[in-house]
């Protein structure tokens, strides 16, 4: 497992510090540049500004990556990889919802660090593509929107990649929401039902069928690019083929429709027994929902289908999801001769309570 934080000396600072590791003779391209100066074992010594610290630990390459180092702390964040496609803001921990199989059980507390992303985000390598989560961003919808705005005037390249359930969307930010490139914004937005009492259900929040839909009719009305994700579990099982129709009737100016499977941490976990849906035994709704939605002429996709859990049909629909950092791969993969193409495992996945027909292909 990729590791997110690394150790590092704590420094003498009061605020959040946003630093670039840079190679040993890189030119510094900003303030927030770090040149590496001397490697001894497994610390790495880099320079920034004037001053000296460390960084411990790391078997991979740290070069472009960006930090942030706290006060007091002993380990910094790792807020983007250059090398990797998968770096993520966990913009705050905070949420309105309290869903059944949230894999990042929501906090009363929220820390503001809109500023330091923003400004991770300005240092990311040519191209980015950042993803922003939660918690539910939306509730500093105002600040979130500041921080987009922010990036985009110093980095139109960098895109984002944005998981909220839209139900603080009004009309009265069609306007910001239209000044945003929609090729570079993409806004993944959760619905389990086309039932409004059983989403509501699964969300644990009732009305939020209603604030969701009015939320999306935003979206459609500013012109953004939507990812629908729809996680599959045994309590929305028999809905699916519903789903779909709703999906493709109502929501056909969406980008992308995907149906994922679940992913065990947080209050999945704690829920697993009564939540997980083994789709490698039995396929017939998700097969169902695909062939309602592509019939239809809309994209739909599998998230976090090992490709061994879904039939030959549909492995089509299957692409690698699974972030690098926490993804796996179990014993018999070594053998499948599909492994470079399928997205594996969740680090946290357990044999004996997952999927119960897997195999190498």
């Amino acid at each position: 497992m990729i590791d997110l934080r690394l150790k590092v000396d704590p420094l003498p600072i009061d605020e959040p510090l946003i630093v670039r590791l840079q190679a040993a003779g890189s030119p510094a391209q900003s303030e927030s540049d770090a040149t590496l100066t001397e490697v001894e074992g497994d610390r790495r010594e880099y320079e920034l500004n004037g001053f000296a610290f460390a960084v411990y630990g790391t078997g991979d390459s740290v070069d472009g990556d960006v930090l942030m180092m706290l006060p007091g702390e002993t380990t910094a964040h790792r807020l983007i990889r250059a090398g990797s496609g998968h770096n993520t803001f966990l913009v705050t921990e905070q949420c309105d919802q309290l869903c059944v199989m949230c894999s990042q059980p929501p906090k009363k507390y929220h820390t503001d660090l809109f500023e330091q992303f923003a400004l991770a985000a300005s240092l990311a390598p040519q191209g980015a593509m950042i993803g922003m989560s939660g918690g539910e961003p939306l509730l500093h919808k105002g600040r979130l929107f500041r921080m987009l705005e922010d990036v985009k005037s110093q980095r139109p390249d960098v895109g984002f990649h944005i998981l909220t359930n839209a139900q603080h969307l009004s009309t009265a930010d069609l306007d910001t929401l239209q000044q945003f490139d929609h090729e570079r914004v993409l806004w993944g937005v959760p619905l389990y039902s086309a039932t409004p009492e059983n989403h509501d259900r699964i969300v644990g929040k009732p009305g939020a069928f209603a604030n969701l839909e009015r939320g999306l009719g935003v979206l459609m009305r500013a012109g953004a690019s939507l990812e629908l994700r729809s996680v599959v579990m045994r309590q929305n099982w028999h809905d699916l083929p519903a789903l779909a129709d709703y999906v493709s009737t109502r929501l056909n100016f969406l980008t992308v429709w995907a149906i994922m499977q679940l992913e065990r941490i947080g209050y999945a976990r704690m829920n697993w027994k009564k939540t997980f849906q083994d789709t490698s035994t039995d396929f017939e709704q998700v097969g169902r929902a695909l062939d309602i939605a592509t019939a239809r002429g809309l994209k739909a996709a599998l998230y976090n289908f090992p490709l061994c859990s879904v039939p030959s049909a549909y492995r089509e629909f299957a692409p690698s999801t699974i972030s690098d950092w926490k993804r796996k791969y179990l014993d018999f993969c070594l053998n499948c001769s599909s492994q470079e193409t399928c997205g594996g495992f969740f680090e946290w996945y357990s044999e004996p309570e997952g999927f119960a027909s897997l195999g190498p292909l």
